[in-house]
């Protein structure tokens, strides 16, 4: 998000000197100034004891790509936090262990995405109505069905290659 007006009063904004940012959108009325704002999400590589990653498609979108579970950050939530709940309410497994692997910018969507291995105990998929198909796949098997040079697909060939 790219702020024109100030979110507290209103003003417009101007373009100020702040130390060795550069030039900043500044509330000259408020005293502030307003950097860029993207959101926080996670990317979750969800994996199991036979080496397989959880791979899912998403119950809305125009097409029926392979995906990870992934989630937006809620406020006052750890990322580590964001991993278990999105990982339970997309496709019902209990997370046992969680691994940062990375941040990937996703500037399309104004998005910082935190990648992360979930480890489970292979279970029988739950899903939520956001989740069409999930399936476990071998990880030889995982990145071609992935786009190739997504982040998911990104994220699953590093944890896949360690």
């Amino acid at each position: 998000m790219r702020f024109k007006y100030c979110p507290h009063c209103g003003k417009e904004l101007i373009k100020k000197e702040i130390g060795d940012e550069g030039l900043i959108p500044y509330c000259e009325g408020c005293k502030v100034p307003l950097w860029d704002m993207f959101t926080t999400s996670v990317i979750c590589a969800v994996v199991n004891e036979e080496n397989e990653v959880a791979l899912i498609q998403q119950s809305y979108g125009q097409e029926r790509r392979y995906v990870c579970v992934a989630g937006i950050m809620k406020l006052n939530e750890s990322a580590e936090d964001t991993v278990i709940r999105e990982v339970k309410e997309e496709i019902g497994q209990d997370v046992q262990k969680v691994e940062f692997i990375r941040s990937y910018p996703y500037e399309a969507k104004e998005m910082l995405m935190l990648g992360f291995k979930a480890f489970v105990k292979k279970q029988e998929f739950e899903l939520s109505g956001e989740v069409a198909l999930a399936k476990w796949v071998a990880f030889n098997e995982a990145l071609e069905m992935l786009r190739e040079g997504s982040i998911a697909w990104q994220l699953v060939k590093e944890v896949c290659e360690k």
